[in-house]
């Protein structure tokens, strides 16, 4: 998928993602994680996260404290070095990176830190989570970045649409 027309594709199909989620039948609920982890793995047997790394260029996850102390450990710093050398606080008042591309990301999109990455990157995308109903608005969001997530969507309508 070609990543710079992405979000404009994404924004497209939006709505209708949206009335697929607001339409599922509370029937249709209950099979919703089983369906969409099934796709989940079919869709990420085909996609290689190296060759994109788009998250990792566009998306600034949330740093806990326990992502920081982890960080430091890995890198042999202290944590208040590695808050005053890579994070800032945002408007949420969260621990987030200074900038982005991601300061770990590598430039053939190994992260240097990947064993001990941060608790929001390693969920990511967050389309094998249970109870995925609840955070389906942060899947259509995350298809704006995410071609898997793009894909795992439109396979969710063809499947249960």
């Amino acid at each position: 998928m070609d990543l710079p027309l992405l979000p404009d594709k994404a924004k497209k199909v939006e709505k209708e993602i949206k009335a697929f989620f607001k339409n599922l039948k509370k029937s249709k609920i209950r099979e919703l994680d089983d369906v969409i982890h099934e796709i989940h793995e079919d869709v990420f047997s085909e996609i290689d996260c190296l060759d994109c790394g788009n998250c990792c260029r566009t998306l600034g996850p949330m740093i806990t404290n326990k992502d920081i102390d982890r960080i430091a450990k890995t890198l042999r710093k202290k944590p208040v070095d590695v808050i005053s050398e890579y994070l800032r606080i945002d408007e949420d008042n969260d621990y987030v990176f200074k900038s982005m591309p991601c300061p770990f990301l590598g430039t053939d999109n190994y992260c240097s830190i990947y064993e001990d990455r941060p608790k929001a990157c390693r969920e990511y995308p967050h389309t094998d989570r249970k109870k995925f109903y609840q955070i389906h608005a942060l899947a259509i969001r995350n298809a704006q970045t995410c071609p898997a997530v793009y894909n795992i969507l439109e396979q969710l309508k063809k499947t249960m649409g």
